[in-house]
């Protein structure tokens, strides 16, 4: 059962938004998924009571802060979204228990510098052989400076780069619907669906 992290202790990133739109496409499968929420906001179980009824299930991964607890039986896929400023024995219990980590991040230069450390010991324990490590820009106009300078930041990191997710209000208006993109017809949602088949590739392998 794949467990997939969403993690970036810098706040602000997208981490949520990432999160819920994983779990849809993985319910859009037809897969038996939970959605975990480790942020005090408590931002993707506010959004799982806004899901309607008709749209795939997903299902509720209750997690406190220190407490891994292990998902009921027929769960297949699991995804935990987890809050700005993770650290210590918790950030090391999450980690233990993820299979894959992704982590979103802005194309700001502050965001980058502020995410560096965590992404340094990501890439220690991807070398240790623990876990997959990849990154998605988020609220990335790929035709600015802005873009650029983010390539060339992880670049030199030597994680992969899954897909660049542009700023655009389709998330903010699914979101308060408890919708995402894996929700809709393909049609409505091409440009965004586009963006997405480098991560769905990672999530899938």
């Amino acid at each position: 059962m794949p467990v997939v992290v969403v993690a970036n202790p810098k706040g602000g990133v997208g981490k949520t938004t990432v999160a819920t739109n994983i779990a849809g496409y993985y319910a859009g499968q037809g897969r038996q998924v939970m959605l975990g929420d480790a942020d005090r906001q408590q931002s993707s179980r506010l959004w799982l009571r806004l899901r309607p009824a008709e749209a795939r299930p997903i299902a509720s991964w209750e997690v406190g802060e220190g407490q891994i607890a292990k998902p009921p039986k027929g769960t297949t896929h699991v995804v935990l979204d987890t809050p700005a400023g993770m650290h210590g024995k918790w950030m090391e219990d999450t980690l233990r228990s993820a299979d894959k980590v992704l982590v979103p991040l802005s194309p700001s230069i502050f965001d980058m510098y502020a995410t560096r450390a965590f992404l340094d010991e990501l890439a220690h324990h991807r070398k240790a052989g623990r876990m997959q490590v990849g990154i998605v820009g988020t609220r990335v106009d790929q035709r600015t400076i802005a873009a650029d300078k983010l390539q060339e930041f992880v670049d030199a990191l030597g994680l992969p780069v899954l897909g660049f997710l542009r700023p655009t209000q389709n998330y903010v208006h699914l979101a308060a619907r408890g919708l995402t993109l894996f929700d809709l017809a393909p049609a409505k949602v091409e440009r965004d669906l586009e963006q997405w088949k480098g991560i769905a590739r990672w999530l899938d392998a």
